[in-house]
């Protein structure tokens, strides 16, 4: 399968053996290659035009950073790249052509490096943020492992943490000439999408393929086709894609969480009725490599 879905790609070197490197740490991360990627409430730093990620050196973070507090992203283009989340009410102000932006808004116009990069640092900036306690005594976690672990600071408990990654299916369900599309009440007038959701403890991906369009549709599914994959940290999910065949067409929505469902010729979807997933969404690349397959 040719490309790759929006935010994915192996373009950082993560450089594993660095993050417990702490004389490489040290050095590096005040060294005049090293390049920063502010988080600021869950939005990256961007130019528009032309539309690019705001890399920083250290001098134009070091107010806002402990470096310490560093998390290493890993190699990016010849330099080490790390991410700090601020926090503050007030947007930082690093250049007068520079913005925070949604990183889902960048997903739409940074070049794939750089959208992959900005999806990597903001998950683990919002990993930390609801991590800075352990689950097991309750006492403060600190970060270790270059910000890529935490670790309890109660001596007696020592728990470690590691950044969670949630998966969920999403699937493109076909029965002849026709997909299986839905929509949920809050989504923009006339959304359709695939459908999705998450494993459940204890379940294979082929196990909740056919659980989630029982549940939403009533429909069966028969063959299942691994399709690829998409980070979606929004704030920590791991979408996985698939292709299915449908053996029934019965439509009824069982668990409420769907609006509507219906299903949808290829001239349908190609009309703009429905309206399609966004582009950056990997929904949408299941839609449109079933629409070329015609």
């Amino acid at each position: 399968m040719n490309g790759h879905n929006v935010f994915a790609g192996a373009f950082v070197d993560r450089s594993g053996h660095r993050r417990s490197d702490a004389d490489w740490l040290t050095a590096n991360v005040r060294s005049r290659l090293a390049r920063f990627v502010p988080v600021w409430q869950d939005k990256c730093l961007a130019v528009e035009d032309p539309a690019g990620i705001s890399l920083l050196d250290f001098a134009a973070v070091d107010a806002y950073l402990e470096p310490r507090d560093a998390i290493f992203l890993g190699m990016y283009r010849g330099h080490p790249a790390f991410t700090m989340g601020i926090d503050q009410e007030e947007e930082p102000d690093f250049a007068a052509n520079a913005r925070f932006h949604d990183l889902r808004y960048l997903g739409s116009i940074l070049p794939a490096d750089e959208a992959n990069l900005a999806a990597h640092a903001r998950a683990l900036v919002s990993w930390h943020r609801l991590q800075g306690f352990c689950g097991v005594c309750g006492q403060p976690t600190r970060a270790e492992s270059a910000g890529n672990t935490r670790v309890c600071t109660d001596p007696g408990c020592g728990q470690q943490f590691f950044p969670r990654v949630d998966p969920a299916i999403i699937v493109l369900v076909a029965s002849g000439a026709q997909c299986l599309l839905g929509r949920q009440t809050n989504w923009p007038e006339g959304r359709y999408s695939t459908i999705a959701g998450f494993v459940e403890p204890g379940e294979s991906l082929e196990d909740a393929v056919r659980r989630e369009v029982m549940e939403e549709t009533n429909v069966a599914v028969g063959e299942i086709r691994y399709h690829s994959s998409q980070p979606w940290p929004f704030p920590s999910s791991l979408m996985l894609g698939f292709q299915a065949e449908a053996l029934s067409r019965e439509i009824r929505l069982n668990d409420g969480e769907l609006e509507d469902a219906a299903w949808f010729t290829r001239a349908d979807c190609r009309s703009g009725h429905p309206k399609l997933p966004y582009r950056l969404s990997i929904a949408r690349r299941l839609v449109d490599d079933w629409l070329a397959a015609d």
